[in-house]
Protein backbone atom coordinates (compact mmCIF):
# COMPACT_ATOMS: atom_id res chain seq x y z
CA UNK A 1 0.00 0.00 0.00
CA UNK A 2 2.76 2.42 0.93
CA UNK A 3 4.36 2.14 -2.53
CA UNK A 4 1.19 2.98 -4.40
CA UNK A 5 1.42 6.43 -5.93
CA UNK A 6 -1.06 9.21 -5.65
CA UNK A 7 -2.71 9.74 -9.05
CA UNK A 8 -3.84 13.06 -10.50
CA UNK A 9 -5.43 13.05 -13.95
CA UNK A 10 -6.29 16.26 -15.78
CA UNK A 11 -8.78 15.91 -18.63
CA UNK A 12 -9.87 18.82 -20.81
CA UNK A 13 -13.00 19.14 -22.93
CA UNK A 14 -12.89 19.28 -26.75
CA UNK A 15 -9.17 19.82 -27.21
CA UNK A 16 -6.94 18.51 -30.00
CA UNK A 17 -3.31 17.79 -29.23
CA UNK A 18 -2.23 20.62 -31.49
CA UNK A 19 -3.86 23.25 -29.26
CA UNK A 20 -0.73 23.18 -27.09
CA UNK A 21 2.66 24.73 -27.59
CA UNK A 22 4.35 21.41 -26.78
CA UNK A 23 2.53 19.84 -29.74
CA UNK A 24 3.69 22.55 -32.14
CA UNK A 25 1.20 25.42 -31.91
CA UNK A 26 3.10 28.72 -31.93
CA UNK A 27 0.08 30.93 -31.19
CA UNK A 28 -1.50 29.44 -28.10
CA UNK A 29 -0.09 30.39 -24.69
CA UNK A 30 0.30 27.21 -22.58
CA UNK A 31 3.58 27.66 -20.68
CA UNK A 32 2.65 25.52 -17.67
CA UNK A 33 1.57 22.47 -19.67
CA UNK A 34 4.52 22.91 -22.03
CA UNK A 35 6.90 23.02 -19.07
CA UNK A 36 5.30 19.92 -17.57
CA UNK A 37 5.59 18.10 -20.92
CA UNK A 38 9.29 18.94 -21.23
CA UNK A 39 9.90 17.04 -17.98
CA UNK A 40 7.55 14.13 -18.76
CA UNK A 41 6.76 11.32 -21.17
CA UNK A 42 4.81 12.80 -24.11
CA UNK A 43 2.95 10.69 -26.69
CA UNK A 44 2.64 12.20 -30.15
CA UNK A 45 0.24 9.55 -31.47
CA UNK A 46 -2.36 9.13 -28.75
CA UNK A 47 -5.95 8.81 -29.95
CA UNK A 48 -9.43 8.77 -28.48
CA UNK A 49 -11.78 5.94 -29.44
CA UNK A 50 -14.72 8.19 -30.34
CA UNK A 51 -15.05 11.86 -31.25
CA UNK A 52 -17.59 12.81 -28.56
CA UNK A 53 -17.20 13.50 -24.85
CA UNK A 54 -19.44 10.99 -23.04
CA UNK A 55 -18.23 7.87 -24.92
CA UNK A 56 -14.58 8.79 -24.45
CA UNK A 57 -14.96 9.50 -20.75
CA UNK A 58 -16.75 6.18 -20.34
CA UNK A 59 -13.98 4.39 -22.25
CA UNK A 60 -11.25 5.86 -20.05
CA UNK A 61 -13.20 4.85 -16.94
CA UNK A 62 -13.84 1.26 -18.13
CA UNK A 63 -11.19 0.36 -20.72
CA UNK A 64 -14.03 -0.56 -23.11
CA UNK A 65 -14.99 0.56 -26.59
CA UNK A 66 -18.30 2.41 -27.11
CA UNK A 67 -19.85 -0.70 -28.68
CA UNK A 68 -19.11 -2.48 -25.41
CA UNK A 69 -20.31 0.09 -22.87
CA UNK A 70 -23.17 1.41 -25.01
CA UNK A 71 -22.51 5.17 -25.04
CA UNK A 72 -22.06 6.19 -28.69
CA UNK A 73 -22.43 9.96 -28.57
CA UNK A 74 -22.79 12.76 -26.04
CA UNK A 75 -25.42 12.04 -23.41
CA UNK A 76 -28.16 14.57 -24.14
CA UNK A 77 -29.21 16.30 -20.93
CA UNK A 78 -32.43 17.39 -22.61
CA UNK A 79 -33.61 13.78 -22.28
CA UNK A 80 -33.25 13.70 -18.50
CA UNK A 81 -36.99 13.20 -18.09
CA UNK A 82 -36.44 9.68 -19.50
CA UNK A 83 -33.69 8.76 -17.07
CA UNK A 84 -34.32 6.66 -13.96
CA UNK A 85 -33.46 8.36 -10.69
CA UNK A 86 -29.70 8.76 -10.29
CA UNK A 87 -29.08 6.97 -13.61
CA UNK A 88 -25.45 5.91 -14.01
CA UNK A 89 -24.48 4.86 -17.54
CA UNK A 90 -21.56 2.78 -16.23
CA UNK A 91 -23.30 1.04 -13.36
CA UNK A 92 -22.85 -2.46 -14.80
CA UNK A 93 -19.09 -2.06 -15.34
CA UNK A 94 -16.13 -1.99 -12.95
CA UNK A 95 -14.67 1.50 -13.27
CA UNK A 96 -11.20 2.86 -12.64
CA UNK A 97 -12.12 4.87 -9.51
CA UNK A 98 -14.19 1.99 -8.17
CA UNK A 99 -11.29 -0.46 -8.48
CA UNK A 100 -8.84 2.02 -7.00
CA UNK A 101 -11.20 2.64 -4.07
CA UNK A 102 -11.47 -1.10 -3.48
CA UNK A 103 -7.67 -1.18 -3.20
CA UNK A 104 -7.43 1.56 -0.63
CA UNK A 105 -7.44 4.75 -2.68
CA UNK A 106 -9.36 7.88 -1.76
CA UNK A 107 -11.13 8.97 -4.93
CA UNK A 108 -12.31 12.37 -6.09
CA UNK A 109 -14.00 13.81 -9.17
CA UNK A 110 -13.61 17.58 -9.46
CA UNK A 111 -14.97 18.75 -12.80
CA UNK A 112 -17.24 17.66 -15.61
CA UNK A 113 -18.99 14.27 -15.30
CA UNK A 114 -21.40 13.79 -18.26
CA UNK A 115 -21.95 10.04 -17.82
CA UNK A 116 -25.31 10.12 -16.10
CA UNK A 117 -27.10 11.90 -13.28
CA UNK A 118 -24.70 14.22 -11.43
CA UNK A 119 -26.60 14.91 -8.19
CA UNK A 120 -24.64 12.42 -6.11
CA UNK A 121 -21.34 10.55 -6.41
CA UNK A 122 -21.11 7.79 -9.01
CA UNK A 123 -18.70 5.09 -10.20
CA UNK A 124 -16.69 4.72 -7.01
CA UNK A 125 -15.92 8.40 -6.51
CA UNK A 126 -16.08 9.42 -2.86
CA UNK A 127 -15.45 13.17 -3.13
CA UNK A 128 -17.77 14.73 -5.71
CA UNK A 129 -17.61 18.25 -7.18
CA UNK A 130 -19.26 18.69 -10.56
CA UNK A 131 -21.67 20.62 -12.78
CA UNK A 132 -25.40 19.84 -12.91
CA UNK A 133 -25.20 19.29 -16.69
CA UNK A 134 -22.71 18.00 -19.22
CA UNK A 135 -22.88 20.63 -21.94
CA UNK A 136 -21.42 24.12 -21.48
CA UNK A 137 -23.44 27.24 -22.22
CA UNK A 138 -21.37 29.68 -20.16
CA UNK A 139 -18.09 29.44 -18.25
CA UNK A 140 -19.23 32.13 -15.81
CA UNK A 141 -21.72 32.49 -12.96
CA UNK A 142 -22.31 28.76 -12.57
CA UNK A 143 -24.14 26.42 -10.22
CA UNK A 144 -22.20 23.41 -8.96
CA UNK A 145 -22.83 20.27 -6.94
CA UNK A 146 -20.37 19.79 -4.09
CA UNK A 147 -20.85 16.52 -2.21
CA UNK A 148 -24.62 16.76 -2.42
CA UNK A 149 -24.90 20.48 -1.80
CA UNK A 150 -25.59 23.15 -4.40
CA UNK A 151 -23.06 25.96 -4.69
CA UNK A 152 -22.96 29.14 -6.76
CA UNK A 153 -19.74 30.63 -8.10
CA UNK A 154 -19.75 33.91 -10.01
CA UNK A 155 -16.32 33.45 -11.55
CA UNK A 156 -14.96 31.18 -14.28
CA UNK A 157 -15.56 27.41 -14.06
CA UNK A 158 -11.86 26.60 -14.55
CA UNK A 159 -10.99 28.75 -11.53
CA UNK A 160 -13.71 27.04 -9.49
CA UNK A 161 -12.51 23.52 -10.29
CA UNK A 162 -8.90 24.57 -9.76
CA UNK A 163 -9.67 26.04 -6.33
CA UNK A 164 -11.58 22.91 -5.35
CA UNK A 165 -8.75 20.66 -6.52
CA UNK A 166 -6.21 22.58 -4.44
CA UNK A 167 -8.54 22.41 -1.43
CA UNK A 168 -8.76 18.65 -1.87
CA UNK A 169 -4.99 18.25 -2.14
CA UNK A 170 -4.44 20.41 0.93
CA UNK A 171 -6.80 18.22 2.94
CA UNK A 172 -5.66 14.86 1.60
CA UNK A 173 -4.64 12.57 4.49
CA UNK A 174 -1.31 10.80 4.23
CA UNK A 175 -2.52 7.37 5.34
CA UNK A 176 -4.01 6.50 1.93
CA UNK A 177 -3.11 7.37 -1.66
CA UNK A 178 -5.56 9.46 -3.65
CA UNK A 179 -6.93 9.36 -7.17
CA UNK A 180 -8.02 12.87 -8.15
CA UNK A 181 -9.75 13.14 -11.52
CA UNK A 182 -9.91 16.77 -12.68
CA UNK A 183 -11.93 17.02 -15.91
CA UNK A 184 -12.09 20.73 -16.78
CA UNK A 185 -15.08 21.79 -18.90
CA UNK A 186 -12.88 23.90 -21.18
CA UNK A 187 -11.69 24.97 -23.74
CA UNK A 188 -14.90 23.45 -25.20
CA UNK A 189 -15.10 24.98 -28.72
CA UNK A 190 -18.81 25.73 -29.22
CA UNK A 191 -21.38 28.47 -29.05
CA UNK A 192 -22.90 29.95 -26.95
CA UNK A 193 -20.04 29.52 -24.45
CA UNK A 194 -17.49 30.89 -26.95
CA UNK A 195 -19.60 33.40 -28.82
CA UNK A 196 -18.23 36.93 -28.79
CA UNK A 197 -15.07 38.30 -27.23
CA UNK A 198 -13.76 36.37 -24.26
CA UNK A 199 -14.23 37.75 -20.75
CA UNK A 200 -11.33 35.91 -19.15
CA UNK A 201 -7.99 37.36 -18.07
CA UNK A 202 -6.14 36.13 -21.19
CA UNK A 203 -8.36 37.79 -23.77
CA UNK A 204 -6.19 40.87 -24.31
CA UNK A 205 -3.24 38.77 -25.43
CA UNK A 206 -5.24 37.05 -28.18
CA UNK A 207 -6.65 40.29 -29.56
CA UNK A 208 -3.43 40.68 -31.52
CA UNK A 209 -3.02 37.06 -32.66
CA UNK A 210 -3.73 36.54 -36.36
CA UNK A 211 -4.79 32.87 -35.87
CA UNK A 212 -2.67 31.49 -38.70
CA UNK A 213 -2.72 28.11 -36.95
CA UNK A 214 -6.39 27.78 -37.95
CA UNK A 215 -6.62 26.44 -41.54
CA UNK A 216 -8.53 28.54 -44.04
CA UNK A 217 -10.35 25.96 -46.16
CA UNK A 218 -13.65 25.76 -47.93
CA UNK A 219 -16.39 23.94 -46.08
CA UNK A 220 -16.30 20.18 -46.47
CA UNK A 221 -19.26 18.88 -48.46
CA UNK A 222 -19.99 16.35 -45.72
CA UNK A 223 -20.11 19.15 -43.14
CA UNK A 224 -22.72 20.88 -45.27
CA UNK A 225 -24.62 17.59 -45.63
CA UNK A 226 -24.60 17.24 -41.85
CA UNK A 227 -25.93 20.79 -41.41
CA UNK A 228 -28.74 20.25 -43.91
CA UNK A 229 -29.79 16.99 -42.27
CA UNK A 230 -29.74 18.50 -38.76
CA UNK A 231 -31.64 21.55 -39.95
CA UNK A 232 -34.30 19.34 -41.52
CA UNK A 233 -34.61 17.28 -38.32
CA UNK A 234 -34.50 20.28 -36.00
CA UNK A 235 -37.30 20.80 -33.52
CA UNK A 236 -38.10 24.29 -32.34
CA UNK A 237 -35.95 26.18 -34.81
CA UNK A 238 -32.56 25.22 -33.30
CA UNK A 239 -29.70 26.87 -35.20
CA UNK A 240 -27.09 24.30 -36.25
CA UNK A 241 -25.01 26.68 -38.35
CA UNK A 242 -22.27 27.39 -35.80
CA UNK A 243 -20.01 24.56 -36.97
CA UNK A 244 -20.01 26.11 -40.45
CA UNK A 245 -19.48 29.67 -39.23
CA UNK A 246 -16.94 29.39 -36.39
CA UNK A 247 -13.81 28.77 -38.54
CA UNK A 248 -14.26 32.26 -40.02
CA UNK A 249 -15.24 34.02 -36.80
CA UNK A 250 -12.08 35.55 -35.35
CA UNK A 251 -13.65 36.48 -32.03
CA UNK A 252 -14.72 32.88 -31.42
CA UNK A 253 -11.33 31.50 -32.43
CA UNK A 254 -9.50 33.87 -30.12
CA UNK A 255 -11.99 33.13 -27.37
CA UNK A 256 -11.31 29.39 -27.77
CA UNK A 257 -7.54 29.89 -27.54
CA UNK A 258 -7.95 32.08 -24.47
CA UNK A 259 -9.97 29.33 -22.78
CA UNK A 260 -7.07 26.97 -23.44
CA UNK A 261 -4.86 29.47 -21.60
CA UNK A 262 -7.35 29.42 -18.72
CA UNK A 263 -6.91 25.66 -18.50
CA UNK A 264 -3.13 26.03 -18.66
CA UNK A 265 -3.27 28.54 -15.81
CA UNK A 266 -5.39 26.13 -13.75
CA UNK A 267 -3.00 23.25 -14.38
CA UNK A 268 -0.10 25.49 -13.39
CA UNK A 269 -1.78 26.47 -10.14
CA UNK A 270 -2.49 22.84 -9.24
CA UNK A 271 1.06 21.73 -10.04
CA UNK A 272 2.45 24.61 -7.96
CA UNK A 273 0.26 23.55 -5.03
CA UNK A 274 1.50 19.97 -5.34
CA UNK A 275 5.09 21.17 -5.16
CA UNK A 276 4.27 23.32 -2.14
CA UNK A 277 2.63 20.32 -0.45
CA UNK A 278 5.57 18.00 -1.32
CA UNK A 279 3.27 15.84 -3.45
CA UNK A 280 4.67 16.56 -6.90
CA UNK A 281 7.53 14.06 -7.16
CA UNK A 282 5.60 11.12 -5.72
CA UNK A 283 2.38 11.58 -7.71
CA UNK A 284 1.54 9.97 -11.03
CA UNK A 285 0.30 12.95 -13.06
CA UNK A 286 -1.53 12.59 -16.37
CA UNK A 287 -2.58 15.35 -18.74
CA UNK A 288 -5.02 14.41 -21.48
CA UNK A 289 -8.41 15.30 -22.99
CA UNK A 290 -11.65 13.50 -23.74
CA UNK A 291 -11.34 13.72 -27.54
CA UNK A 292 -9.74 15.67 -30.35
CA UNK A 293 -11.29 18.54 -32.25
CA UNK A 294 -10.94 19.69 -35.83
CA UNK A 295 -9.94 23.36 -36.00
CA UNK A 296 -11.08 23.89 -39.58
CA UNK A 297 -8.92 21.14 -41.06
CA UNK A 298 -10.58 19.65 -44.15
CA UNK A 299 -13.19 22.39 -43.88
CA UNK A 300 -14.53 20.89 -40.64
CA UNK A 301 -14.98 22.48 -37.21
CA UNK A 302 -15.41 20.33 -34.16
CA UNK A 303 -16.27 16.71 -33.54
CA UNK A 304 -16.01 13.64 -35.73
CA UNK A 305 -19.79 13.65 -36.11
CA UNK A 306 -19.70 17.21 -37.50
CA UNK A 307 -19.91 15.57 -40.94
CA UNK A 308 -22.31 13.15 -42.57
CA UNK A 309 -21.06 10.47 -42.55
CA UNK A 310 -18.96 10.86 -39.40
CA UNK A 311 -15.29 11.20 -40.28
CA UNK A 312 -12.15 9.83 -38.65
CA UNK A 313 -9.56 12.41 -39.68
CA UNK A 314 -6.63 12.83 -37.34
CA UNK A 315 -7.56 16.17 -35.82
CA UNK A 316 -10.84 14.99 -34.26
CA UNK A 317 -9.18 11.94 -32.70
CA UNK A 318 -5.64 13.08 -31.86
CA UNK A 319 -5.33 13.83 -28.14
CA UNK A 320 -2.55 15.06 -25.87
CA UNK A 321 -1.21 12.41 -23.52
CA UNK A 322 1.56 13.39 -21.10
CA UNK A 323 2.59 11.38 -18.02
CA UNK A 324 5.03 11.96 -15.19
CA UNK A 325 5.89 10.27 -11.91
CA UNK A 326 9.07 11.71 -10.48
CA UNK A 327 12.10 9.94 -11.97
CA UNK A 328 10.17 6.75 -12.71
CA UNK A 329 9.44 7.52 -16.39
CA UNK A 330 11.66 8.57 -19.24
CA UNK A 331 11.62 12.24 -20.22
CA UNK A 332 10.97 11.87 -23.93
CA UNK A 333 8.55 12.07 -26.85
CA UNK A 334 7.18 8.87 -28.31
CA UNK A 335 5.56 8.15 -31.70
CA UNK A 336 4.04 4.76 -30.83
CA UNK A 337 0.24 4.64 -31.28
CA UNK A 338 -1.68 4.61 -28.00
CA UNK A 339 -5.43 4.36 -27.47
CA UNK A 340 -7.06 6.18 -24.58
CA UNK A 341 -8.60 2.90 -23.40
CA UNK A 342 -5.04 1.78 -22.62
CA UNK A 343 -5.01 4.24 -19.71
CA UNK A 344 -7.29 1.89 -17.76
CA UNK A 345 -4.88 -1.09 -17.41
CA UNK A 346 -1.82 1.19 -17.39
CA UNK A 347 -2.93 3.19 -14.36
CA UNK A 348 -3.95 0.05 -12.53
CA UNK A 349 -0.57 -1.55 -13.20
CA UNK A 350 1.28 1.58 -12.10
CA UNK A 351 -0.82 1.50 -8.91
CA UNK A 352 0.28 -2.08 -8.25
CA UNK A 353 -3.13 -3.59 -9.07
CA UNK A 354 -3.43 -6.67 -11.26
CA UNK A 355 -5.09 -5.17 -14.32
CA UNK A 356 -5.94 -8.49 -15.99
CA UNK A 357 -8.54 -9.16 -13.31
CA UNK A 358 -10.59 -6.28 -14.73
CA UNK A 359 -9.83 -6.36 -18.48
CA UNK A 360 -10.92 -9.82 -19.62
CA UNK A 361 -13.17 -8.48 -22.39
CA UNK A 362 -11.18 -5.37 -23.17
CA UNK A 363 -8.85 -4.53 -26.05
CA UNK A 364 -6.97 -2.17 -23.73
CA UNK A 365 -3.32 -3.01 -23.08
CA UNK A 366 -0.99 -1.54 -20.50
CA UNK A 367 1.91 0.57 -21.74
CA UNK A 368 3.40 0.97 -18.25
CA UNK A 369 6.63 -0.81 -19.15
CA UNK A 370 7.19 1.49 -22.13
CA UNK A 371 7.10 4.55 -19.89
CA UNK A 372 10.17 3.26 -18.06
CA UNK A 373 12.04 1.53 -20.90
CA UNK A 374 10.86 3.20 -24.12
CA UNK A 375 10.02 -0.23 -25.55
CA UNK A 376 6.41 -1.00 -26.45
CA UNK A 377 5.05 -4.47 -27.13
CA UNK A 378 1.52 -3.29 -27.90
CA UNK A 379 0.33 -3.08 -31.55
CA UNK A 380 1.29 0.14 -33.31
CA UNK A 381 -2.32 0.74 -34.32
CA UNK A 382 -5.53 2.10 -32.86
CA UNK A 383 -9.22 1.48 -33.60
CA UNK A 384 -11.87 4.19 -33.65
CA UNK A 385 -15.66 4.22 -33.93
CA UNK A 386 -18.34 6.86 -34.40
CA UNK A 387 -21.67 5.07 -34.92
CA UNK A 388 -21.70 4.43 -38.72
CA UNK A 389 -17.91 4.85 -39.10
CA UNK A 390 -15.30 2.43 -37.81
CA UNK A 391 -11.62 2.95 -38.51
CA UNK A 392 -8.10 1.68 -38.04
CA UNK A 393 -5.05 3.95 -37.90
CA UNK A 394 -1.49 2.64 -38.23
CA UNK A 395 1.78 4.47 -38.96
CA UNK A 396 1.14 3.84 -42.67
CA UNK A 397 -2.61 3.80 -43.17
CA UNK A 398 -5.97 5.21 -42.16
CA UNK A 399 -8.97 3.15 -43.27
CA UNK A 400 -12.53 4.29 -42.58
CA UNK A 401 -15.09 1.52 -42.88
CA UNK A 402 -18.71 2.62 -43.25
CA UNK A 403 -21.87 0.78 -42.24
CA UNK A 404 -23.41 -0.55 -45.46
CA UNK A 405 -26.92 -1.49 -44.31
CA UNK A 406 -28.42 2.01 -44.71
CA UNK A 407 -29.12 4.52 -46.12
CA UNK A 408 -29.47 4.34 -49.89
CA UNK A 409 -27.05 5.08 -51.49
CA UNK A 410 -24.59 3.80 -48.87
CA UNK A 411 -21.73 5.87 -47.49
CA UNK A 412 -18.38 5.03 -49.06
CA UNK A 413 -15.21 3.81 -47.38
CA UNK A 414 -12.02 5.86 -47.32
CA UNK A 415 -8.33 4.88 -47.40
CA UNK A 416 -5.37 7.21 -46.89
CA UNK A 417 -1.67 6.47 -47.36
CA UNK A 418 -0.22 8.36 -44.41
CA UNK A 419 3.39 8.04 -45.56
CA UNK A 420 2.84 10.04 -48.77
CA UNK A 421 -0.38 11.82 -47.75
CA UNK A 422 -0.09 12.70 -44.04
CA UNK A 423 -2.82 15.35 -44.34
CA UNK A 424 -5.31 12.68 -45.48
CA UNK A 425 -6.37 14.37 -48.73
CA UNK A 426 -6.45 11.59 -51.34
CA UNK A 427 -9.00 8.81 -50.85
CA UNK A 428 -7.58 5.58 -52.31
CA UNK A 429 -10.38 3.22 -51.29
CA UNK A 430 -11.45 2.61 -54.88
CA UNK A 431 -7.97 2.69 -56.43
CA UNK A 432 -7.20 -0.71 -58.03
CA UNK A 433 -3.59 -0.73 -56.88
CA UNK A 434 -4.69 -0.54 -53.24
CA UNK A 435 -7.20 -3.39 -53.27
CA UNK A 436 -5.04 -5.76 -51.24
CA UNK A 437 -4.33 -3.07 -48.65
CA UNK A 438 -8.01 -2.24 -48.33
CA UNK A 439 -8.93 -5.91 -47.97
CA UNK A 440 -6.37 -6.40 -45.20
CA UNK A 441 -7.42 -3.30 -43.25
CA UNK A 442 -11.12 -4.13 -43.58
CA UNK A 443 -10.37 -7.61 -42.23
CA UNK A 444 -8.53 -6.11 -39.25
CA UNK A 445 -11.44 -3.78 -38.48
CA UNK A 446 -13.91 -6.66 -38.78
CA UNK A 447 -11.90 -8.95 -36.49
CA UNK A 448 -11.51 -6.24 -33.89
CA UNK A 449 -15.18 -5.34 -33.69
CA UNK A 450 -16.26 -8.98 -33.88
CA UNK A 451 -14.33 -9.44 -30.64
CA UNK A 452 -14.85 -6.14 -28.85
CA UNK A 453 -18.58 -5.42 -29.02
CA UNK A 454 -21.56 -6.30 -26.87
CA UNK A 455 -24.58 -7.42 -28.96
CA UNK A 456 -26.86 -5.20 -26.87
CA UNK A 457 -24.89 -2.10 -27.88
CA UNK A 458 -23.53 -3.04 -31.31
CA UNK A 459 -25.35 -0.68 -33.69
CA UNK A 460 -24.00 -2.52 -36.73
CA UNK A 461 -25.89 -5.65 -35.67
CA UNK A 462 -29.14 -4.09 -34.52
CA UNK A 463 -28.13 -3.14 -30.99
CA UNK A 464 -29.06 0.18 -29.43
CA UNK A 465 -27.29 2.78 -27.29
CA UNK A 466 -27.71 3.12 -23.57
CA UNK A 467 -28.39 6.78 -24.08
CA UNK A 468 -29.16 8.53 -27.38
CA UNK A 469 -27.96 8.15 -30.97
CA UNK A 470 -26.77 10.95 -33.22
CA UNK A 471 -28.55 9.28 -36.14
CA UNK A 472 -31.61 7.33 -34.96
CA UNK A 473 -33.09 7.66 -38.44
CA UNK A 474 -30.17 5.73 -39.95
CA UNK A 475 -30.54 2.81 -37.56
CA UNK A 476 -34.31 2.80 -38.07
CA UNK A 477 -33.69 2.55 -41.82
CA UNK A 478 -31.38 -0.38 -41.18
CA UNK A 479 -33.32 -2.27 -38.51
CA UNK A 480 -36.88 -1.05 -38.91
CA UNK A 481 -39.09 1.59 -37.32
CA UNK A 482 -39.26 -0.31 -34.04
CA UNK A 483 -35.51 -0.13 -33.50
CA UNK A 484 -35.18 1.08 -29.91
CA UNK A 485 -33.06 4.22 -30.32
CA UNK A 486 -33.32 5.42 -26.74
CA UNK A 487 -32.04 4.22 -23.41
CA UNK A 488 -31.49 0.49 -23.71
CA UNK A 489 -30.05 0.39 -20.22
CA UNK A 490 -28.67 -2.80 -18.83
CA UNK A 491 -29.49 -4.04 -15.35
CA UNK A 492 -27.21 -2.66 -12.66
CA UNK A 493 -24.48 -5.00 -11.44
CA UNK A 494 -25.85 -4.81 -7.91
Amino acid sequence: MANRPNILMFMTDNQPAELLGCYGNDEVQTPHIDGFAADSFQFDNAFCVNGMCSPCRASVMTGLMPSQHGIHTWIDDRLRHKWPENWNALDEFPTLPEILAEHGYRTALIGKYHMGAPERAQNGFQHWVTSPHGHVTDFWNGTYIENGKTRHYAGHSVDYFTDKTIEYLEGAPSDKPFFAFVPYNAPYGHWPALKGRAKNRFRDYYDGVDMHSIPREGLHENAIARFLRKAADSVGGVDHSSELRIPNDLETLRNYFSEMSMVDDGVGRVLAAMKRLNLYEDTLIIYTTDHGFSLGHHGIWGHSQATLPAHAHRESFSIPLILRQGARFLKTREAHHISQIDLFPTLLELAGIEATDHTQSSAAQSFANGLETGRFDTPDAVFLEQEETRAIRTPDWLYKRRFQGAPSPPYGDELYDLKVDPEERVNLADAPDYGATSKDLIARITRFFDQYTDPRYDLWRGGAPQSNSDKPWLWQEAWGPDWAAGFQRASPKR
